[in-house]
């Protein structure tokens, strides 16, 4: 989906199919915090 979006972006420059790009690549990649978390939670669970 995220292909199709940017191709779409890119052959038309319109800006609401970049900020609909935007939120589907936010929603697909955690954030580094989250991501981090997420490891450290697995290094050491919580009892």
């Amino acid at each position: 989906m995220l292909e199709f979006t940017w191709k779409v972006f890119s052959e038309t420059g319109n800006i609401d199919t970049y900020l609909l790009y935007k939120e589907l690549e936010q929603q697909s990649f955690p954030k580094k915090e989250e991501q981090e978390h997420e490891l450290a939670e697995i290094d050491f669970p919580m009892m």
